[in-house]
């Protein structure tokens, strides 16, 4: 399960903030996700969870954003919306994709103290 590994790079990323913008608590984090990061986000929010026990975002509500995947049609020369990496094109029918948007996985947001 890879998402308890994405769950402690977040922790990692909010404790080094917390030194650089001096904030002590984090209450909540808004994560921009996208369907092609391949995560299961229950499973992320059940990691994080038990991830922040002891630390400054112990108790903090983590919120995901779903973006939508997008993708450049090199055939129809289209973006088109995607949901999964082989996808095709629903324009033209073309796999020709290339794929511009929903990889992300970023903080978007946080609610500190």
């Amino acid at each position: 399960m890879h998402e308890m590994s994405i769950a402690e790079g977040i922790i990692q990323v909010l404790e080094e903030q917390a030194k650089a913008q001096q904030y002590t608590r984090v209450k909540t984090v808004w994560l921009e996700i996208g369907p092609l990061a391949m995560i299961e986000t229950e499973a992320l929010l059940f990691c994080f969870e038990a991830v922040t026990k002891n630390s400054l975002a112990e108790g903090a509500k983590l919120n995901i954003i779903n973006i939508p995947g997008e993708a450049f049609c090199m055939q129809c020369l289209k973006t088109v919306p995607v949901e999964k990496r082989y996808d095709s094109c629903n324009q033209c029918g073309s796999h020709q994709l290339q794929i511009t948007q929903g990889e992300e996985m970023r903080i978007k947001e946080l609610e500190v103290e």
